[in-house]
């Protein structure tokens, strides 16, 4: 009777992997499905039978399936899973006597190799996958093993710029404005790790309401630790400051950001801040402009400024809170003004604002493929204690940099920063990191201004905002390939010379390495050929595209690269892959009837950019892998405001897509992900990294983070299987040796060895810890470590409002 029940059960399977099966072979996929499927139909049928040449039958079938798995991916275990584990486990099951007992011809002496003994030919191969599924285990063709050499003291305390390494303070979001995000305090290291513990937690109160908020409502906030007090923002713009010993409220604020579920992301990365109790007025400032700024100083000699998502700056006394009311119009600065195509919520602000001795440098946010027409991606320089506008740069006016005169505008659509700046004051170089001009994916509309400074890194001089030089990342971007990470400042050697250098991590995986004095590369660049063909009227490909020597731009997706929690899912994805237009490369255009786009917009690397030790000269990072897939949708040229989804285009991500109103297309941007919620490409979905940056060599390399909460299928993944996970968020390193991230999306916190990427530590958080870890001394002597838990929207983390500190005991 046993046998009969798991004949029926095996037929049954079988017909159902034909049926995707025949699906993927007439899509062009691999045809192996159907031979596989062609298997279990007849050894179910001979099982029903009662003949143990069924088990003969599935023996083979599931030998030939290995063989193939092996052919297709070797011994990456976790692409073994959709191809073999159910087969497998029926296999197990069928193999076990009290199925074996039933069969009509059922051998005598199971254990005793023979033509006629289907039992044990089943068992043996059971027996064999399951060794080498152990050997497997302890095996990770992805991972690289090795070690990142010291190659100085790391008592070294000042970059040869001039700038301190911060230590007992956190004046800017990346430690300085550097954006290293590096600490010279080392009083927690690789030996005494294992021991910290929270310190205390703080909760913000500040948590998303559903029918007001956006989707994409995310606690990426790194605070600063700078005149004795902890300051950082929420996702609502409410600036909090905390005793850093206790997490104890000293005063907060709130500037009272209007709420609408329409904004594509409601978050704050951070705040700054400036210290201008020394200052005094130039002497050629006119007598009026020597009283305002005495005004201001008397008012908030130490000031916090920040921006809010409905486009707004401010200025708040840094003692008490209090809003500066010298600074702009009360207290705030109305970025709007100057502006038109002012759509609803098109503008916003979501990083902590660039500040200088003397400056407040501020880019944009445009919202992605609302509107063929968009405000400016203007770039401003405001005095920092006036609020007035020192200087402008407008990508599509980049000569003029002088201020607006009255009833002038900022340049329409003109080329988006969006992301945290970085800055040289040294040399009197902020650098800004362009993205894309909206629409993102059809490019037919942008001028040749737009198109010079499409995912551009641009050096402008920090007293008059002139350009001094710039290097493009991309050519004639159609994927949204901004540049989305704050660059990192420090010095490397160049033919044997101490060099300025700056890395910029990009969403394609390139790390381009330059001298920062004059843009010319440090690690070579090659130019690739590419694909110009479209089908989209007026579009003209880029016949090149740059990359970097130093990437971790993934291998070319295949379609044995396809994945699935179970055999049907993962079919279906292959089956996709075969009727989406990809052409082996990361720049395959969008089209009309859908394109694969590998990797995604989220970028291997995004704002939470890469960490360095300036010492050691390495780069730790935590590229990430989703495939996306792009369409575009034609709209008819007599209605060009004319609805293609229908609903508005809140939401952040395209579910299912971004209207462009007023453009030719509308555009669909989705995860390439299966039924079940399991992304496509196989995984990981994301490593962490350990480079030497005097050399461009990964020295270690390994998956990061696990699968432990993950949604399949609407179902929680209890197991904490390390299969390597998304990583939207920063790393912290330390003269210690520890590197802290909390960016996977698995709600923990994790520190590893810099030198061999070893986990030394591990804590859960409350929340999803989508943000970049930092690290000051109180005044208690003790170390802390602080990190922002509170989930990120689109991603699905836990949401919360925590920020916590841990130290030792």
């Amino acid at each position: 009777m046993m046998s009969r029940i798991g004949g029926v059960i095996t037929a049954l399977l079988g017909l159902a992997i034909l049926w995707y099966g025949a699906k993927l072979a007439l899509a062009g996929g691999s045809p192996f499905y159907v031979i596989m499927a062609l298997g279990l139909i007849v050894s179910g049928a001979l099982l029903i039978a009662r003949r143990q040449a069924g088990l003969w039958i599935y023996a083979l079938t599931l030998a030939v399936t290995f063989i193939w798995t092996l052919y297709e991916v070797g011994f990456d275990k976790w692409q073994w899973i959709p191809r073999g584990a159910l087969v497998i486990f029926l296999g197990l099951l069928l193999s076990l006597s009290f199925v074996t007992s039933s069969l009509s011809d059922r051998p005598q002496k199971p254990w005793v190799p023979s033509l006629k003994n289907g039992v044990f030919a089943l068992r043996a191969v059971v027996a064999v996958i399951a060794v080498l599924g152990v050997v497997a285990w302890f095996y990770d063709p992805l991972s690289i093993t090795g070690k990142l050499e010291k190659t100085a003291s790391a008592d070294a305390a000042i970059d040869p710029s001039g700038i301190a390494y911060p230590a007992d303070d956190w004046t800017a979001y990346g430690g300085t404005n550097l954006g290293q995000r590096y600490s010279a305090l080392k009083d927690v290291n690789i030996d005494n790790v294992k021991g910290l513990k929270v310190a205390w937690e703080h909760h913000t109160g500040d948590l998303r309401k559903e029918d007001q908020d956006s989707k994409e409502y995310t606690f990426e906030a790194t605070p600063i630790k700078v005149n004795g007090a902890l300051y950082f923002c929420t996702p609502h713009n409410i600036i909090q400051s905390l005793e850093p010993e206790s997490g104890k409220v000293l005063w907060s604020f709130d500037p009272m950001m209007k709420r609408d579920p329409f904004y594509q992301h409601q978050t704050c990365r951070g705040v700054s801040w400036n210290d201008s109790t020394a200052y005094a007025a130039p002497a050629s400032s006119t007598p009026e402009q020597q009283a305002a700024t005495t005004a201001a100083v008397a008012e908030c000699p130490r000031r916090i400024l920040a921006s809010t998502v409905d486009a707004r700056l401010f200025a708040l006394n840094a003692d008490n809170g209090e809003l500066c009311k010298t600074f702009g119009t009360d207290g705030y600065v109305d970025l709007m003004e100057g502006m038109v195509d002012t759509n609803r919520a098109t503008y916003q602000q979501t990083s902590a604002p660039l500040v200088t001795k003397d400056l407040i440098i501020l880019g944009s946010a445009i919202a992605d493929n609302y509107y063929e027409n968009n405000p400016s991606g203007v770039i401003r320089a405001f005095d920092v204690r006036t609020g007035k506008v020192v200087w402008k740069f407008d990508a599509s006016k980049p000569n003029d940099t002088a201020p607006l005169a009255p009833g002038e505008h900022y340049e329409p659509n003109s080329v988006v920063a969006w992301t945290q700046f970085a800055a040289d004051e040294t040399l009197g170089l902020a650098y800004i990191p362009f993205g894309n001009a909206s629409p993102d994916q059809v490019g037919i509309s942008r001028t040749p201004e737009q198109e010079a400074f499409v995912d551009a890194l641009a050096a402008l001089d920090l007293k008059t905002g002139q350009l001094k030089w710039k290097f493009q990342t991309s050519h004639h971007d159609l994927w949204d390939r901004d540049n989305p990470s704050q660059p990192v400042l420090l010095n490397l050697p160049k033919d044997g010379v101490d060099t300025p250098a700056i890395i910029i991590p990009t969403k394609i995986g390139n790390l381009w390495v330059l001298d920062r004095t004059n843009g010319k590369p440090i690690l070579p660049i090659s130019d690739v050929p590419v694909s110009t063909n479209t089908d989209i009227a007026g579009e003209k490909l880029s016949p090149t595209q740059p990359m970097s020597s130093l990437n971790f731009t993934p291998a070319p997706l295949r379609e044995a690269d396809m994945w699935g929690a179970t055999p049907f899912d993962q079919m279906a994805c292959r089956t996709t892959y075969n009727q989406y237009r990809y052409d082996g490369n990361p720049w395959t255009p969008p089209t009309t009837t859908g394109s694969l786009v590998w990797p995604g917009n989220i970028g291997v690397f995004n704002w939470g950019s890469v960490a360095i030790d300036p010492v050691n000269k390495w780069l730790i990072g935590t590229p990430q892998y989703l495939a996306y897939l792009y369409k575009l949708y034609p709209r008819q040229a007599g209605d060009l405001n004319k609805r293609v989804f229908g609903g508005d285009n809140s939401g952040g991500e395209s579910k299912p897509g971004n209207e462009n109103l007023g453009g030719p297309y509308a555009v669909s941007i989705q995860h390439f992900r299966s039924a079940l919620n399991a992304p496509c490409n196989a995984p990981a979905w994301g490593v962490r990294v350990g480079v030497d940056l005097k050399t461009g060599k990964t020295a270690w390399k390994y998956r990061n983070g696990t699968v432990a909460g993950q949604q399949f299928a609407g179902v929680k993944f209890p197991i904490p299987f390390e299969m390597g996970m998304l990583a939207h968020g920063g790393t912290l390193t330390t003269a210690g040796g520890v590197a802290f991230t909390a960016a996977a999306l698995d709600d923990s916190i994790r520190g590893y060895d810099m030198q061999t990427g070893e986990v030394l530590w591990k804590m859960a958080l409350p929340a999803g810890g989508q943000a970049t870890p930092m690290t000051y001394r109180g005044k208690d002597g003790k170390q802390y470590i602080v990190v922002a838990a509170g989930g990120h929207g689109s991603l699905g983390t836990t949401p919360g409002d925590s920020v916590i500190a841990y130290t030792l005991d």
